[in-house]
């Protein structure tokens, strides 16, 4: 079996069936690193990255409850956190149950992680947790403390990014984002992503199923946390990848996670919101080089 042949398994988590993944054989005497993809992609966004890490480690992927090959909730209260980090720790449970892993998580899959070690929820199951996004705790705070404010400089942050994250009111709407996808931005995604990142990006055959049942998670998670953010902390060791030309999650938000964490390490990579497409092997070398030295 070569290093990087993908082989496909399923996991049960409750009544949810998920597609799971890992690179060539695995083997106890490597660690293993586990993906977490975002929106609106699937497992399949990790192929590279993946193939570029299998010699040294034991590294999984899974489709999101919903997306790729896994199955879809039979409601969207489903897409809950809840739900999410259940279907991690049955991940993790399946492919590395005897030693805790590294995670790595990109978009929603980064909030997802966020959840999972904040509160040292999984404390005893993730050994370091190597984030390409800041968590809706610490966004949540950023929008209260700039309004409190009171300035006019407070005001107009606050509005900005709101403004730049505009599309996530919109996916709150009913049926209008269902029907975008259906009407072909499942066809013009990867041509977009691809432009965008300057890199060549190869079409998800389950892209319209990726992106319509993906805006579950903003539905079921978003307003929520952002308006009632916790003040959980974490002693999991935490890696900030940020991607510093990233359009939905600025530079400035990333760089403000030592709130949260005891232990934290920051990297920038000169890439936009998909890096993990366009700069994969130099972010597979940051993955790799942090955990050797968490080992060192």
């Amino acid at each position: 079996m070569s290093h990087d042949e993908k082989i496909k398994t399923y996991v049960h988590s409750d009544n949810i069936c998920l597609a799971a993944y890992h690179w060539g054989e695995l083997t106890p005497e490597k660690e293993s690193i586990i993906f977490i993809h975002g929106y609106p992609d699937s497992a399949e966004v990790w192929n590279k990255l993946a193939e570029s890490l299998a010699d040294e480690f034991n590294v999984i992927a899974y489709d999101v409850r919903g997306t790729g090959l896994s199955d879809i909730p039979a409601h969207s209260s489903e897409y809950d956190f809840k739900y999410l980090i259940n279907d991690l720790e049955q991940v993790i449970q399946a492919f590395s149950p005897h030693q805790p892993v590294h995670l790595v998580g990109h978009d929603w899959g980064a909030l997802q992680g966020w959840e999972a070690v904040l509160g040292d929820r999984l404390e005893d199951k993730i050994q370091s947790y190597t984030a390409l996004a800041p968590s809706l705790d610490h966004v949540g705070w950023w929008f209260k403390r700039e309004w409190s404010k009171g300035s006019f400089q407070g005001y107009r942050n606050v509005i900005q990014r709101g403004i730049g994250s505009g599309y996530m009111g919109i996916f709150q709407i009913p049926w209008i984002p269902e029907l975008v996808w259906n009407l072909g931005l499942a066809q013009l995604w990867p041509k977009w992503v691809a432009k965008s990142e300057n890199t060549e990006v190869q079409p998800d055959p389950k892209q319209l199923r990726n992106g319509v049942n993906g805006l579950g998670l903003y539905r079921q998670n978003l307003i929520q946390a952002l308006l009632h953010p916790t003040s959980r902390t974490t002693s999991i060791p935490i890696h900030m990848l940020v991607m510093t030309q990233d359009p939905f999650v600025p530079k400035h938000l990333s760089l403000g996670m030592g709130e949260w964490a005891s232990d934290i390490h920051y990297t920038q990579i000169e890439s936009g919101h998909w890096g993990i497409l366009s700069h994969y092997a130099e972010i597979s070398k940051k993955i790799r080089d942090y955990i050797l030295q968490l080992n060192s």
